[in-house]
C-alpha cells in the first residue's frame, strides 16, 4: 500500500503531495517523543497498538497548484471511496435510529457525570457510516479544497491508519523555531442562525452567544493559557471572537507565544493535546472516561495531523470534520462539548451539522 498524504493550508491556491516509497512510517511512542523529529505526523486521540502515532518521512515532495473547480481530478494514487447510490442523499437516508439510540445512551452516561460534578466539561463523539459506490479520494480532496478555502484540508493514507479525509478549522500548534501560535476553538452555532453577513458575523459581540457556549469557550481558553504562560517569554492572547467554518460558526481565541529556551516543543505539544475542546476537564480523567464509555472508538478523529518541522514550518491541526474511507464505505465522525445545561437532541443535531462538511463531498 502506498504511504502518502496531500494537504492544503488555509487560503492557499496550491497543495503539497508527500509520499514515502521506501519503508513504512515511524511509530512514535508518545506525543512528547515527537520532539526534535521531522516529517508528516498523523496522531490518534489516544495512541494504542491499533492506532499508533505515525510519522511519515517522505522521499517524494511536490507542491502543486490546485486545479480549477471544473477539473478537480488528479492521479497521484487511486483509493476506493464511497458514494451513496442516490445522487442527492438526505440525512434521513443514512442517519439511522440506531445511531440516535447509541448517542442517547452515551449522552445520559456522560451527562450524569457532569451533574454529579465529576467534570466541568466533557466531549461526546459519535460516527455515522455511509455505504455506497466507489469514487476517487483525491477528487474528493480537491473538491474539499474548493468548497472550504478557509480550512486545513488533508488526505492521509497509510497502511497502519487506513485512509482519512479531513477539512478542519482548528490549529493545534503552528510556527517554527521559538515562535508559535495555537487557538481555543469551542462553542458552536449553525451559521444560518446569524442574520448578519459573514463579515458582520465575524465581529459578532460575545454577548450574542449563549451562556453555555461562552462557558465552553472559557474552559478551553483558561486551560491553554494555564499551559502556555509558564512556557513563554512573550505571551499574547486575542479573543474570543466569532469565526465561520463552512455551515457553522465558532468562538475562537488566538494565542501567540515565544517558547522559552528551557521548554521543549514536545513537552508543550504533549501538554496541549488533547485540549478540552476535544476532551474535557479535568483532561486526563475525561480522556479515560471517553475511552471507556463512548460507543465508538475515535481512532484518528480528534487527534492531530500535519507537517512537522520544529526548526522550520510546522502546521499541526486537530483532526475534526473528518471521515475514514474504506472499500465501499465511509465513516464520518463528529463530537461536541457537553456541560450541565446540555440537552441530548440539541447536541445530536450539532454533530449532524458538523458531519455535513464531509457528507457534502459524498453527494
Amino acid at each position: 500500500m502506498a504511504q502518502y498524504a496531500l494537504y492544503r493550508l488555509p487560503h492557499q491556491d496550491s497543495y503539497t503531495y508527500l509520499a514515502q516509497t521506501q519503508g513504512t512510517p515511524l511509530i512514535i511512542p508518545s506525543v512528547e517523543a515527537l520532539d526534535g523529529r521531522e516529517g508528516f505526523v498523523f496522531a490518534p486521540f489516544s495512541p494504542s497498538e491499533e492506532c499508533p502515532i505515525l510519522l511519515m518521512q517522505p522521499d517524494v515532495v511536490k507542491v502543486m497548484r490546485l486545479p480549477a473547480a471544473a477539473d478537480s481530478s488528479c492521479h497521484h494514487a487511486e483509493t476506493a471511496v464511497c458514494r451513496t447510490a442516490d445522487s442527492t442523499p438526505s440525512w434521513d437516508a443514512w442517519d439511522s435510529d440506531a445511531e440516535w439510540e447509541d448517542y442517547e445512551k452515551d449522552f445520559a452516561c456522560f451527562h450524569h457525570e457532569l451533574t454529579e460534578g465529576h467534570f466541568d466539561k466533557i466531549v461526546l463523539a459519535r460516527k455515522s457510516k455511509v455505504v455506497g459506490e466507489h469514487a476517487d479520494a483525491e477528487q474528493m480532496f480537491m473538491e474539499a479544497c474548493h468548497r472550504y478555502p478557509h480550512l486545513f484540508v488533508a488526505l492521509v493514507s497509510m497502511e497502519q491508519s487506513g485512509t482519512w479525509l479531513m477539512a478542519t478549522p482548528e490549529i493545534l500548534l503552528e510556527g517554527g523555531k521559538q515562535e508559535w501560535k495555537t487557538m481555543a476553538l469551542a462553542g458552536t452555532m449553525a451559521a444560518q442562525s446569524m442574520s448578519q453577513s459573514k463579515e458582520a458575523a465575524d465581529d459578532t459581540p460575545i454577548d450574542y452567544w449563549s451562556a453555555k457556549n461562552i462557558e465552553e469557550q472559557q474552559i478551553v481558553t483558561s486551560y491553554i493559557e494555564h499551559i502556555l504562560r509558564p512556557c513563554s517569554d512573550d505571551f499574547q492572547m486575542k479573543g474570543p471572537y466569532t469565526v465561520h467554518a463552512n455551515n457553522l460558526v465558532h468562538l475562537r481565541t488566538d494565542f501567540h507565544f515565544h517558547l522559552s529556551p528551557n521548554h521543549s516543543f514536545g513537552s508543550v505539544l504533549s501538554q496541549l493535546f488533547p485540549t478540552p475542546a476535544v476532551c474535557g476537564m479535568p483532561k486526563e480523567k475525561a480522556q479515560q472516561f471517553i475511552l471507556a464509555h463512548e460507543h465508538t472508538p475515535r481512532k484518528y478523529y480528534s487527534g492531530f495531523v500535519g507537517p512537522l518541522h520544529p526548526e522550520g514550518h510546522t502546521h499541526l491541526y486537530v483532526t475534526l470534520r473528518c471521515m475514514q474511507i474504506s472499500d465501499g464505505a465511509c465513516e464520518l465522525y463528529a463530537g461536541g462539548g457537553l456541560l450541565k445545561e446540555s440537552t441530548d437532541m440539541k447536541e445530536f443535531e450539532e454533530t449532524k451539522q458538523k458531519m455535513q462538511t464531509m457528507f457534502a463531498l459524498l453527494r
